[in-house]
This record gives structure tokens, C-alpha cells and sequence, in this order.
């Protein structure tokens, strides 16, 4: 460590120790109304100050400058003419409000963080630690190593399974990505190509129940509905997500004559699930606990408890006091990012409730779209986009539910869809150019341009920008309905959504013309529409190309 590192260390300790000694006088007062002591000024600023600085070495310069723009805005923010200029703050005003309250600093991300966050996290490194992330790789592969485009199936598939249990694109990528693109550079697939499957895959975990992130804590924990609720009703946008992920990957590899792995290197499906199957246990643990109404953090326990447990019947796998040490410290290191990225969002909500920007921002949407239901929701999901440049998921999803939330609520829209809605928004900014930082992540080892490789996770991930505007308007989408509305809805999304994929490919069996991947798209995009019979002539409209496609590709027969 530098000498800076040092320093900044002991200066950490004092304000901790300053904080802790003080715990019950800090708890005592009247927020706003009794005055900060000069030790409290100082102590506020300077923690402050040293969580801009964690923030800058662990999230990077992108989130630390929206942060320094937020504290500039408050502070000086009376200066600026017009409806977005704000009554004047005191300095002492906003260092109360920023750490002295749960307001700002000290507010929902960071609590969701230290708690629901860090377990799920710590569940993840004790899964992998047991070679959990092995076996779902390898049944990944066993699954789909045979088959046209099997390597970046396995990507699809294992990056999903891995997502979901660790709830972060970038780490997702740097892990299974390690392994998949290489394998699908070997066997054809461009390079740029191969890292924009791994990407795309990565970041869907993120949507991917049991575990869907600090993000999606962050939402339980924000809107006060029920994890459970919330994970359930993701399902179905989920599978819609990785739908035509797969889909474009088959057609791709079919289009372009890529093969599958040799039988050599496909692992025995029947051997893997019998030397592996225990590790699903921890997920069903999960799974049932939220399911039951136990609160996350007692499902994150029982996860643990579950992995433990099964760790315990093999010798490799064991967690003995040494691995168990090591879990810890993966755990404590991935959580540093987490926690940077959570900081920064209280910091920038206790700017946004005191100077009332999210009202100014409503009033900003509602000028540029009117009362035009559609176009202000087009609108909240590209300013959505615009956020997240950058910047971790937590941050986006927490921005984009302070200030644009509000703006979905006015126009008549339910709370769930809608901050689903900014939430799925928030994860795919993780891969729109041009700060798309899986594509960076993915660009070390795909040895491709990151911004190529994030221009093809767009393109294969193009359902995952429809499918919110689907169940925002269509809540079967999110189990919301009648049994029957649920599958009908279900079933003609997963139909459009293929066509759409079929579109962007511009292939079913042979190659389609544009005209006809332009009306197969349009048919795709209508029956994700709520009218039934709309729906219903879309369907007949595609159905009727796809079976011409297929019809006209066989051999005419001699004459």
C-alpha cells in the first residue's frame, strides 16, 4: 500500500470510531432541527469524501463524476434560472440530510447491501467454492455440446445458470466467459460474435429468479413488495429474454455451417447430474423459502446452510476452515463494488429529496411527451438506458426508480410492472454501447473490439428491449391474470418473440428475403400486444411465412 492508502486507512478508522462512540447521541437527535457539533460537520465530510474516493477505485470515474454533479447541484444549485433551479441549501443542511438521515447515505441501497446483498453474494462464492458453477457448466454442455452452435449454447445456458446465482454481469463474464469464448472462436464463430453471446447471456442473469441481484433487493426494499413477488414475477420475462438468445445463436450456427463440440469433450449428461445433482439442492432450498414467505435474508441462510451440507459429502468439495476463509474473502472482495455502487445511490437520493428533482424530472418527461402514454414510456426507458451508462445495476435501477418512477405512476401504470420495467432497462444498460461494460469485460478475452462486441449483444438481445414494453402493458406476463390469460399470453409471446429473433437472423431454413424478415418481425412485435385479435392475425400472418419458408427450402422433385 502507498502512503495515500495509509492515510486514507487511519482516517477511516477515526470517523468509524467517531461514529460508534457517538451511536447514541447521533440516534438522540432531532434531525433538522438540533444543530451538527463541528465534529460532526467534520466527521460527515470527511466520510463523505472518503466514499467518493472508494467509490472512484472500486466502481470507477463514470458513477464518481454523476455523484460529484449531484453534490454541485445541491450545493449550488440556487444559482440556476428556471424550473430546474432549487431554494438555497446550507452546507450543514445537506451534510444532515446526506449522513445523519436514512435519507441519504445511510439509506436503502447501503442497508439492502449489508444485508440481503452480502448473503446472497456470500451464497454464491460458497457454490462456487464447491464447484457448483463446474457442474452447471458441464451440464450445459452435456445438454447442448452436440448440437449445431453447441459451445455458445453452453455460454447461453451456463452464464445463465451462473448469473443466477451470482447476480452480476461483469463477474459473470469474466468466469464462464473464460472458458466459452475461446472454445467458440476455435470452432468458427467470429470473435466479436462470441464475446456478444457471452454478454448478452451474462446479463441476463441478472433477471434470472431465485437470484436476481442487489438491484432487485434494492426494489423489494424500495417499493415494500415482497421478494417473492417479485422473483415470481419474472419468470416469464426471463424465459422471454433468453429465448431468442438461444434461438439466433441455433440459426446463426445453421446459417453459417458451425458444428458442435467433438464427443470428446462432451461430458456423459448421466454422470454429470449423479455427480452433481446435490448442487441444485441449494437452489431449491431457496427457491421454496422465498416461495413459503421467508424473508431473503432467511432463504440467503438456508441457501447456506443447503450448501454446506451438501459440500460436506465429497472430499473435493468440502468447506473446511481454509475454504471457508477463502469463500469469505471472494465474498468481501466481490461485495466492495457492490457497496461502492450502493453508497453512491443514497448519496445521490438524499440530493434528489432535497432539492425535489424528481418532480422537475416528471415535468421534463411529460414536455417532451405530453400526455401520450406510449411515447413517455419509450421516453422513461431511453432516459432509463441513458443513466445506466456505465454505471453498476444497483445505481441505474435506483436512479431510474427515484426519478422516473414517478412518472410511470402519473400515467395510471402499476407499481410492479413499472419498476420492472426500469429495472430490466437498468441490467441491459450493462450492455448498450457506448459504455457497455460487459462488452469491456468481454473484450479482454475475446480479443475484439468492446464496442463491436456490445453493437451484437444489442442485436441478439433484441427481445430483451421488447419484452418490457410486453408486460408493462400485458400483466400475464408477469402472473398477473387468469390461468388461461397467463398461457395465451405466455405462448404468443414466445411465438413473437421467435419471429423477431427469426427477423434479426433473416433465417429460418434458408435465407429470407428483407420484405419477408420485415413483416415476420412486425408480426412478431404485434403479438406481444394485449388484443387478442391482434394477436391471433399476427400469429396466422407469421405462421403462414414460416410454413411457406419451410415448404419452398425442400428439393423439387425430378421432373
Amino acid at each position: 500500500p502507498r502512503h495515500l492508502d495509509w492515510c486514507l486507512s487511519i482516517i477511516s478508522l477515526v470517523v468509524g470510531s467517531y461514529f460508534l462512540w457517538n451511536a447514541d447521541l447521533i440516534a438522540q437527535r432531532i434531525t433538522l432541527f438540533d444543530p451538527l457539533t463541528l465534529y460532526d460537520s467534520c466527521a460527515a465530510i470527511a466520510i463523505i469524501l472518503l466514499t467518493i474516493e472508494a467509490m472512484r477505485r472500486s466502481v470507477g470515474l463514470g458513477l464518481t463524476v454523476i455523484v460529484l454533479l449531484f453534490i454541485a447541484y445541491n450545493l449550488f444549485g440556487h444559482v440556476i434560472p428556471g424550473a430546474f433551479g432549487h431554494g438555497h441549501i446550507e452546507l450543514s443542511h445537506f451534510l444532515d440530510v446526506s449522513i445523519f438521515t436514512t435519507d441519504g447515505l445511510f439509506g436503502v441501497p447501503l442497508r439492502v447491501a449489508g444485508t440481503y446483498a452480502f448473503l446472497f453474494v456470500l451464497f454464491g462464492s460458497a457454490l462456487e467454492r464447491c464447484r457448483g458453477s463446474e457442474f452447471f457448466f458441464d451440464l450445459a454442455s452435456a445438454l447442448t455440446g452436440k448440437s449445431a452452435g453447441g459451445p455458445a449454447k453452453i455460454a447461453v445456458i451456463s452464464s445463465g445458470l451462473y448469473g443466477t446465482i451470482s447476480g452480476s454481469p461483469t463477474s459473470d463474464v469474466v468466469t464462464t466467459g473464460a472458458i466459452t469464448i475461446p472454445i467458440m472462436k476455435r470452432l468458427g464463430y467470429r470473435p466479436s460474435f462470441a464475446g456478444a453471446v457471452e454478454v448478452a447471456a451474462s446479463t441476463g442473469g441478472s433477471l434470472l429468479p431465485p437470484v436476481m441481484g442487489a438491484a432487485a433487493f434494492i426494489m423489494a426494499e424500495y417499493t415494500g413488495i415482497p421478494y417473492r413477488d417479485i422473483a415470481l414475477a419474472a419468470i416469464i420475462p426471463a424465459i422471454l429474454f433468453y429465448l431468442p438468445i438461444y434461438l439466433q445463436v441455433h440459426l446463426r450456427a445453421v446459417k453459417t455451417g458451425l458444428q458442435g463440440l467433438r464427443p470428446d469433450e462432451i461430458p456423459n449428461l448421466f454422470t454429470t447430474l449423479s455427480n452433481g445433482w446435490l448442487f441444485i439442492v441449494p437452489l431449491i432450498a431457496i427457491s421454496w423459502s422465498l416461495l413459503d414467505g421467508y424473508t431473503p435474508a432467511y432463504s440467503a441462510v438456508y441457501g447456506l446452510m443447503a450448501v454446506f451440507a451438501v459440500s460436506m459429502l465429497k472430499s473435493a468439495t468440502r468447506l473446511d476452515p481454509k475454504a471457508i476463509y477463502e469463500t469469505l474473502a471472494v465474498a468481501a472482495t466481490r461485495m466492495i463494488p457492490v457497496v461502492g455502487a450502493c453508497a453512491a445511490a443514497g448519496l445521490v437520493i438524499g440530493g434528489i429529496t432535497m432539492t425535489g428533482l424528481a418532480s422537475k424530472f416528471s415535468y421534463l418527461v411529460f414536455a417532451i411527451a405530453g400526455d401520450n402514454l406510449y411515447l413517455s414510456v419509450c421516453v422513461a426507458a431511453a432516459v432509463t438506458l441513458l443513466l445506466g451508462l456505465g454505471m453498476p445495476t444497483p445505481s441505474a435501477y435506483i436512479l431510474a426508480a427515484v426519478l422516473i418512477s414517478p412518472v410511470l405512476y402519473d400515467l395510471g401504470l402499476p407499481t410492479l410492472p413499472s419498476q420492472l420495467f426500469l429495472f430490466y432497462f437498468a441490467v441491459m444498460s450493462a450492455l448498450t454501447p457506448p459504455v457497455a461494460v460487459a462488452a469491456y469485460a468481454a473484450s479482454a478475452i475475446a480479443n475484439a473490439n468492446p464496442l463491436e462486441i456490445a453493437v451484437n449483444a444489442v442485436k441478439i438481445s433484441v427481445g430483451a428491449f421488447v419484452v418490457p414494453f410486453a408486460f408493462l402493458f400485458n400483466n400475464a406476463l408477469l402472473l398477473d391474470g387468469t390461468p388461461t390469460e397467463i398461457v395465451f399470453s405466455f405462448v404468443f409471446a414466445c411465438f413473437g418473440i421467435g419471429c423477431l429473433a427469426i427477423a434479426v437472423e433473416a433465417y429460418i431454413i434458408r435465407p429470407l428475403k428483407p420484405w419477408v424478415a420485415l413483416i415476420l418481425a412486425g408480426s412478431g412485435l404485434l403479438m406481444l400486444v394485449p388484443v387478442w385479435q391482434i394477436v391471433v392475425c399476427a400469429a396466422g400472418v407469421a405462421g403462414l411465412i414460416i410454413i411457406y419458408e419451410i415448404v419452398g427450402s425442400r428439393p423439387k422433385a425430378a421432373q
